[in-house]
């Protein structure tokens, strides 16, 4: 072998003292025991072995442009994260079309340090005229929005053109993700919040009021249904959401539900006063909401977790009004101590829930997992490495570019002492060991959520 990694391997069969062994880019055995001779052998002690992270939803180029893959996956590594899916928007023009997929691609490659997928989107201006070319170029899933952030950059979907993605996704496997908010109910609630003198980060969640979320996603829903498309929600951000999602997979639409982290993390009624702009995203963090989105994943109904990383400098949040402060928040370093965490405080096997909704279920959903997603012979030796005790995030040392977050001084039961990505050690607790080119693009294949063949 080339290297042997030991320590308490997690697998979906459970967690046990013993080994990993690398030959080349894959995983050629797992076992306890003696372990097998090999060039490299790393002994982890009681430090928990999982599959790398696959972080299902991240905007690793907002504010920088392609060339933010760079910084955005050096986070990803530092974070246990070795497989970044990213959306279609801040390119800074949305990937619509063949020649702004080729580009991403040949960015990715030029400077990324962890493996890269893409999703993909329409606009009103290119409508269904590359969708196939899109499809050929191995883009895992499409995204688009019911709300315009931006004419260009995150612009709105209209229902028909929504209807005639799904019906061209019908029998593909392939997922149509919604950004899902209703615009005018948001509009119409935000300007009345305005007009009111109504300001801060409890107001956020009123002006953009969970009524506006619940029918964006009922109407998706029931267009995926009327179809046969796989119609996926992409941030679900309270209980009901996902009671939305489950009644139409109890009538047998192929439907899905997303959740981020910070959802599990944040509640503006206790944290609001502190962080302010610094936790606003949309949907928004809802009020009491946390026990309800651990209901909702306890019973089965959450797809997978994801951290919708966004990668604006704090300046973005510097608004005088929460209405003009940007929204979205750093999220690749933090996801998997941050979920790690918030399960073991409920009292689940954290190791366990951290391997299945953090690498096996995105890789499911995004047709990635011939390659990723567990600790399994054959596939890439991907792995993310947990040392257990208490430990302050200090966002000043993020490898993000960005060095600013809301779980800044939070303290997590986990840190990532190291990630490898395909055999080779990416991070070692302290510093990043590759360099940018080494990610590779990944393109869908294999059977994915809703197998079709």
């Amino acid at each position: 072998m080339d290297s042997v990694i030991m320590g308490r391997v997690v697998t979906p069969e459970g967690t046990h003292s013993g080994w990993v062994a690398v030959r080349g880019e894959k995983i050629a055995e797992i076992g306890a025991g003696a372990a097998p001779s090999a060039a490299t052998v790393v002994d982890y002690g009681d430090s928990l072995i999982l599959p790398g992270s696959i972080d299902g939803q991240t905007h690793a180029t907002n504010s920088k442009g392609l060339v933010g893959f760079a910084p955005a996956s050096a986070s990803a590594l530092a974070g246990g994260v070795t497989t970044i899916v990213d959306m279609p928007y801040d390119m800074p023009l949305p990937l619509d079309i063949p020649e702004r997929l080729a580009a991403k691609i040949s960015a990715v490659a030029a400077h990324s340090l962890c493996d890269v997928a893409l999703y993909a989107t329409v606009t009103k201006e290119s409508g269904l005229d590359h969708v196939e070319a899109l499809i050929e170029g191995g883009v895992v899933a499409f995204k688009i929005s019911s709300f315009e952030s931006s004419p260009v950059r995150f612009p709105r979907i209209d229902e028909a053109l929504t209807l005639d993605l799904l019906e061209k996704l019908v029998g593909r496997d392939l997922p149509l993700g919604l950004h899902n908010e209703d615009q005018e109910i948001v509009r119409s609630r935000t300007a009345k919040a305005r007009a009111a003198g109504r300001d801060g980060i409890g107001a956020h969640s009123d002006s953009r009021p969970l009524a506006a979320e619940l029918a964006a996603t009922g109407q998706f829903l029931a267009l995926g249904q009327a179809v046969g498309a796989h119609a996926h929600i992409v941030h679900i951000s309270h209980e009901e959401g996902f009671a939305q999602v489950g009644a139409f997979a109890g009538i047998g639409a192929p439907v899905t539900g997303e959740l981020c982290v910070h959802y599990l993390c944040f509640d503006p009624a206790h944290d609001g006063d502190l962080l302010g702009a610094r936790m606003k995203v949309n949907p928004p963090i809802r009020p009491d909401a946390i026990d309800g989105l651990w209901r909702a994943l306890e019973c089965g109904t959450v797809a997978f977790v994801s951290s919708d990383h966004a990668s604006w400098p704090i300046d973005n949040k510097l608004a005088v009004s929460i209405y003009e402060a940007g929204a979205g928040i750093p999220g690749l370093e933090t996801l998997v101590p941050a979920f790690f965490s918030a399960a073991q405080a409920r009292g689940h096997d954290a190791a366990r829930l951290t391997a299945e909704y953090l690498a096996a279920r995105p890789a499911r959903f995004f047709g990635l997992s011939g390659r990723k997603g567990a600790l399994a012979p054959g596939l890439d030796a991907d792995f993310c490495v947990l040392e257990q005790g208490e430990f302050i995030w200090d966002a000043a040392k993020a490898h993000d570019g960005l060095n600013w977050s809301p779980f800044d001084g939070r303290r997590f039961d986990v840190r990532v002492a190291a990630t490898w990505l395909r055999g080779k050690p990416a991070w070692n607790g302290s510093q990043i060991l590759l360099s940018q080119g080494n990610g590779q693009y990944l393109r869908r294949h294999g059977l994915g959520w809703f197998p079709t063949h």
